[in-house]
């Protein structure tokens, strides 16, 4: 059975293979350094392991760090689009600095797929979100999946420690849907 990441970008550059004739360039922003380097580093690592020819079509994957920063993201997005003229955004692997990779390939038309799992990265679908394509669960099925578990095994009040962010927020709204549709009192 072949990667699911293989696939996915396969299925992306396909279109961009057999028009350009040229290497497909992949631009990666992550979370290398900063607060978020634990997740931004082992998604590095597993980037070396994907091929780097697809379809006979050479593939060159461009890695830049954003520190855990949002506007570094953003930075390294443009930079990717304008100065290296990647077919393809990956990144980050933060839901804010998702959010800034994603008002790039927005403007640039530039396909993205994030590393981060908020859904908020792709709903409500819209003109910019359009060129984003989500690969992670959504925090709604892993908090019904979370939810169903407690209420299982008897849980009556479920306690919420979350992050002030986007992805936060997220999780926020989707755990107090999953905790009512499971009859347990979500505290904070």
């Amino acid at each position: 059975m072949k990667n699911i990441g293989q696939i996915v970008i396969a299925a992306l550059l396909a279109g961009t293979a057999a028009i350009a004739h040229a290497d497909i360039k992949i631009g990666v922003t992550l979370c290398l350094t900063g607060p978020a380097a634990s997740l931004g580093i082992p998604v590095k690592n597993g980037l070396a392991l994907l091929p780097t020819e697809i379809g006979g079509e050479k593939l060159q994957w461009i890695i830049l760090d954003d520190a855990s920063d949002p506007t570094a993201a953003s930075k390294n997005a443009r930079k990717l689009v304008s100065e290296e003229k990647v077919d393809l955004l990956v990144g980050s692997n933060i839901t804010p600095n998702t959010l800034a990779v994603l008002e790039v390939a927005a403007e640039s038309q530039t396909p993205a797929i994030p590393i981060a799992g908020a859904s908020m990265l792709v709903t409500p679908m819209d003109a910019k979100r359009r060129w984003m394509f989500k690969v992670p669960q959504n925090e709604s099925l892993m908090a019904k999946a979370i939810f169903d578990h407690m209420a299982k095994h008897g849980v009556k009040t479920a306690g919420y420690i979350g992050f002030n962010d986007g992805y936060g927020e997220s999780w926020w709204k989707e755990a107090q849907t999953a905790a009512a549709a499971s009859n347990i009192k979500l505290v904070v």
